[in-house]
């Protein structure tokens, strides 16, 4: 576990007697700037852990670069009040960058600062071609098997998580104090290991927003999984996106909001047992 994400802070605990010292492993949050070419882009709140792979995350999806190897190089330096993740690409870009550049300061979970307009916060989704077929119980199983994999969260009770899950197995959990960061450090780490993306699942432990759906869309990725529940909004883009939307992931079951064709739901055995049809 990176010992970045976590800190040891003093306390007193109180428990209904006299308070007590005590310490607390908490979660490290420090402002993330994002530069691209020498210029500052953004500044996210975020944890400073995995600042590579949320430097190639968030250029994929914010639409700075359509592919990873557009990214010539990402270096992250740590200063005394935060952390910088210095991208560089191809001079080809410099346009683009010129046209999109904005400096914001956001707190975590911010995902729409520096948007200027209702069509800049709501573009068109990339829609998903991904196919697979995904059984309703080893989707449960995953999302249990993500849990004790959330090592930071574990230690804090204060960190959001998502994983990649080929279907198989969860191949990469990415954590941070905030969940687009999260996201977005998957994403980077998705596309650095050249995963195939066509027919596995994101899988994440906060609420679902329509950002969180866009980002997913934008991986290629054709099922996402949430702990709690989607807004109005997200369930209208996954359903415009063509992405697979279950959240509200419980221990006995979980509710689907978009394209449920892509589940393989079985007969009931007691049904088989008894022979009706």
């Amino acid at each position: 576990m990176d010992d970045r994400c976590t800190l040891d802070k003093p306390e007193l605990v109180w428990r209904g007697r006299d308070p007590i010292a005590s310490s607390r492993r908490v979660a490290e949050e420090r402002p993330i700037a994002i530069t691209y070419n020498g210029s500052t882009y953004a500044v996210m709140m975020a944890s400073p852990a995995d600042l590579v792979d949320f430097g190639f995350g968030f250029s994929l999806s914010e639409g700075i670069v359509a592919d990873s190897d557009a990214i010539l190089s990402v270096d992250v330096i740590e200063l005394e009040l935060g952390c910088e993740v210095r991208i560089w690409l191809d001079d080809s870009y410099a346009h683009l960058l010129a046209k999109r550049r904005r400096a914001m300061v956001g707190p975590v979970g911010c995902g729409l600062c520096g948007i200027e307009s209702l069509e800049q916060a709501c573009p068109p989704p990339v829609h998903v071609v991904g196919q697979g077929g995904f059984r309703p119980s080893d989707i449960l199983e995953a999302m249990r098997s993500l849990r004790p994999l959330q090592h930071h969260n574990q230690a804090t009770g204060a960190m959001h998580a998502a994983a990649f899950w080929d279907g198989d197995d969860i191949r990469l959990v990415r954590e941070d104090v905030g969940r687009h960061n999260a996201l977005d450090k998957l994403a980077g780490a998705v596309a650095r290991a050249g995963l195939e993306r066509s027919r596995g699942a994101l899988l994440i432990t906060s609420r679902v927003s329509v950002e969180l759906v866009q980002k997913a869309a934008r991986m290629g990725v054709p099922l996402l999984v949430a702990v709690s529940a989607p807004t109005s909004l997200a369930i209208e883009t996954a359903e415009r996106a063509g992405v697979t939307l279950v959240a509200v992931a419980r221990d006995d079951g979980y509710e689907i909001f978009s394209h449920p064709g892509r589940l393989i739901f079985e007969r009931e055995q007691s049904s088989c047992r008894s022979g009706r049809p």
